[in-house]
């Protein structure tokens, strides 16, 4: 059975901590004693080592070695349409779970009014469910989650794969779309519309910039299905 994985601030001279209700919940749900060894990592490295103490409110531990980090095949980036935020918050654990490098929330022309603003005082619980998620997943680095952006700024990306989420029945297959030797490309950005879908507009404007339309299949998916739908394809054609 794998072992834990924790994320911690900063490792310093072979020792970590863990403060605060994270250490709470560690040493009341999750039943952390001294003694005990888990994996953490600084987002940097990652390391195996043994609870040297396990309190209300602190949790420190000692490093034995350092590990060697499991690498994913491709560095993905999300770039979603903001949606409603229980199911953009779902569409965030499990793309975290799936292994992507960045998630850039942006707003579109049928984004939900208010959300772009409302998404300003999201950000730390995104990025404690990314946390989470990371934790859960066993991955060496956390996804960046970046601050929401117009859709103009997104599709100026020169990521060196870009694909185009299109609901559109005539767009080609994704897997059509992803280049032979795929594991030998540095990144690919996926472009994720909002529940309403795209306008002519956003789809003549993205194309234009380079972005290649693809298709998942022929039924409509919700856009959290969409993402997950896409991540997992890119991830395992790079294998």
């Amino acid at each position: 059975m794998a072992r834990r994985r924790f994320f911690v601030d900063e490792v310093r001279r072979g020792t970590a901590e863990i403060t605060g209700s994270d250490a709470e919940h560690l040493v009341r749900v999750l039943r952390v004693e001294a003694g005990q060894r888990y994996e953490i990592s600084d987002n940097n490295k990652v390391y195996l080592a043994e609870v040297h103490s396990a309190r209300k409110g602190l949790v420190s531990f000692q490093v034995i070695e350092e590990l060697e980090k499991t690498m994913t095949p491709i560095a993905v980036t999300l770039s979603a349409a903001l949606f409603k935020f229980d199911h953009f918050e779902w569409m965030i654990e499990k793309a975290t779970e799936l292994g992507v490098s960045t998630i850039r929330p942006f707003e579109s022309v049928r984004t939900e009014r208010g959300l772009a603003q409302a998404s300003i005082k999201r950000s730390a619980r995104w990025e404690r469910i990314a946390l989470e998620a990371s934790q859960q997943s066993r991955r060496d680095h956390l996804p960046v989650i970046e601050s929401t952006a117009p859709f103009a700024k997104i599709i100026q990306s020169e990521t060196s794969v870009r694909l185009f989420l299109d609901e559109q029945p005539e767009a080609p297959a994704i897997l059509s779309c992803l280049p032979k030797g795929l594991a030998a490309q540095s990144a690919v950005e996926l472009l994720l519309g909002p529940e309403g879908g795209w306008t002519d507009e956003e789809h003549a404007s993205a194309v234009a910039r380079g972005w290649q339309a693809c298709s998942l299949g022929n039924t409509v998916l919700r856009a959290e299905t969409a993402a997950i739908a896409g991540i997992s394809v890119v991830m395992a054609a790079a294998r």
